[in-house]
């Protein structure tokens, strides 16, 4: 018989059994008298540590510990959409029905109802061979995602029995399969371990960006699907309405959104705007391809150390399915906060401000689990992870936004004063870059315009010349620069303001198509060169400015009509005739 587990120390969300015991490293367990769930983390010869997910007030040396034998793992099954869920997947709709508005000590809760039956549609017949990533089964889950039930990893044989067609829970069997040695069922639940990612036949190279409909992402610094993409910014710069954007508009079927130590009024605006927000793809509710994981800052520190783990086996899961996810975790500071609080508990020696030596190989562990995939069944599916960094007073040389850095190939910086002038998004176009853009090149030259590409360096290389006028500004004023400079500044201005800037609360500019996108920035750059022309012919800028046509080129996102890309546009015409009188008048003198 085996020897009997009990509690000797406890401290914080650590506890300690003492002895040589049968436990596994990271197996999952039950902590006391009410069966709290936690982890193994630590083993010696002469005693276990374990890291409990739950609050352990109250818990006292002595109780006992209950093994289980599996890893700290998801249930994964259909019901996860429009669920919202604790950090170690716990639903807390069914949480409150059992304790009440505040989650009680051992609330453990199915991940999803047991008892509700789904219309079942089998994929099999028998007598097929099946093996890991077969689909044999489907249900509507919601009526925008169809959740497919495949093969688990490991098991493959031959299909012994098949249910008939019709309503089923997720624990009723559905088929069985018999392999080598026995016969195994095969029903609508699946367990994976949070912390080991999902299986895949291949990785694939990224080459289709994640369409978010926000212009200074799409057009300046793109992120693929299957990209890994960071958002650094202080209090109030708006990375949370930017991940609020990009749950909204992004080109994914499914959206995963972590709320990860944030605080809870922030996370309770979340769950309410998600709520009530319509899909634009659909006209229904945007919960019909969401899932919410919500670990608020006054819930168990563990629990959120383990929800971005939960959060991506979820999304894999989804992704195994052919389907396109977007992850968004907000935010990983406050995750890295909690390895650290756990850390030190554990004594261990602190890294740099105070940060575990392995906060770099646990955020390559996270951020490395995106990717374009070629699934066991062969579809094409992908994880994109879009993590928010919260650097303390606004300092990107802190190391979570530093070593975030290393494993992320898209940076979008928000600036503080940009946020406090109310230009949203407030997206630094200096500091963000995107690794991406060279892989993408060649979609967007196929699928949008042969000179996108081309077009955006051009756009791009103003602002930085910009950057670069401002510093000579500074110095001696504006008005010693030469003619062509102020042009660049006239047009770097219309740029920032009608280009970067955005307005979520217009139709027209919330979401805006790549085609759009596209002719706008054609205007812009065919208005600056038009505009050069008239300052080598020695017209002044004051000139152009006081016709409108930079005011023109500021509201063009208002202004400009759908139609065909080019020089045909309405507005052009506009602009261009305006510039011609400037240069006839000034002629005629």
């Amino acid at each position: 018989m085996a020897e009997k587990l009990l509690i000797k120390g406890i401290n914080g969300p650590v506890v300690t059994v003492p002895g040589k015991t049968d436990l596994s490293m990271m197996e999952m367990v039950y902590v006391g008298k009410n069966r709290l769930i936690g982890e193994v983390i630590g083993i010696t010869d002469t005693a276990a540590t374990i890291q409990v997910y739950e609050n352990t007030t109250s818990l006292q040396p002595g109780e006992p510990v209950e093994r289980t034998g599996y890893p700290m793992r998801c249930m994964l099954a259909p019901g996860l959409l429009t669920g919202i869920f604790d950090g170690i997947g716990r639903p807390l709709n069914k949480i409150e029905e059992m304790t009440g508005a505040f989650i009680g000590a051992g609330a453990n809760v199915p991940t999803v109802d047991t008892e509700k039956k789904w219309p079942m549609t089998m994929k099999v017949s028998v007598g097929q061979q099946v093996s890991a990533g077969t689909l044999f089964a489907v249900t509507m889950e919601t009526q925008s995602i169809e959740h497919r039930m495949l093969v688990p990893a490991g098991v493959e044989g031959t299909v012994t029995w098949v249910a008939e067609n019709g309503d089923y829970t997720v624990e009723e069997p559905l088929v069985k399969v018999q392999t080598g040695k026995e016969e195994i069922a095969l029903n609508g639940i699946t367990y994976h371990p949070i912390r080991k990612p999902r299986p895949v036949k291949e990785r694939v190279a990224a080459t289709e960006p994640l369409i978010t409909g926000q212009r200074v992402i799409d057009t300046m610094f793109p992120i693929a699907k299957g990209g890994a993409a960071a958002i650094p910014g202080g209090f109030g710069t708006g990375k949370t309405m930017l991940q609020h954007q990009f749950a909204k508009w992004s080109a994914a079927d499914i959206i995963v959104y972590v709320g990860c130590g944030e605080r809870g009024n922030e996370m309770t605006q979340v769950l309410t705007e998600f709520s009530e927000l319509i899909d634009p793809k659909t006209g229904r509710s945007m919960l019909e391809r969401t899932i919410l994981i919500a670990n608020t800052s006054n819930m168990p520190v563990a629990a959120r150390e383990a929800s971005i783990y939960t959060g991506v086996t979820i999304a894999e899961y989804y992704r195994d399915m052919g389907y396109d996810v977007a992850l968004m975790a907000d935010s990983t500071s406050r995750w890295a906060e909690a390895l650290r609080e756990i850390s030190g508990r554990l004594e261990e020696m602190p890294a740099e401000e105070g940060y575990p030596a392995y906060l770099p190989s646990r955020l390559s562990a996270f951020y490395e689990r995106a990717g374009s995939v070629k699934t066991l069944s062969g579809a094409n599916g992908s994880v994109s992870i879009i993590g928010a960094v919260s650097p303390q007073g606004n300092d990107f040389s802190e190391p979570v936004t530093q070593n975030t850095k290393r494993f992320i190939r898209c940076y979008w910086a928000l600036e503080k004063s940009l946020a406090y002038a109310r230009h949203y998004p407030a997206v630094n176009w200096i500091q963000s870059y995107s690794e991406y853009q060279l892989e993408l090149a060649d979609w967007f030259d196929t699928n949008v315009a042969s000179d996108f590409t081309s077009l955006r360096v051009r756009l791009g290389a103003i602002l930085q010349e910009e950057d670069r006028l401002m510093e000579i500004v500074k110095l001696i004023g504006s008005d010693l620069l030469a003619n062509d400079q102020k042009l660049t500044l006239a047009i770097a201005k219309c740029i920032r303001v009608g280009f970067l800037q955005q307005n979520a609360f217009i139709p027209q500019d919330a979401y805006v198509s790549l085609e759009k996108q596209y002719r706008m920035m054609k205007i812009m750059l065919m208005t600056y060169d038009k505009a050069k022309e008239l300052v080598m012919r020695q017209i002044p800028v004051s000139v152009m400015e006081k016709s409108g046509v930079f005011e023109t080129l500021t509201k063009l996102r208002y202004h400009l009509p759908d139609g065909e890309p080019g020089g045909e546009d309405p507005v052009w015409q506009e602009i261009e005739q305006s510039l011609t009188n400037i240069l006839v008048s000034y002629a005629e003198k």
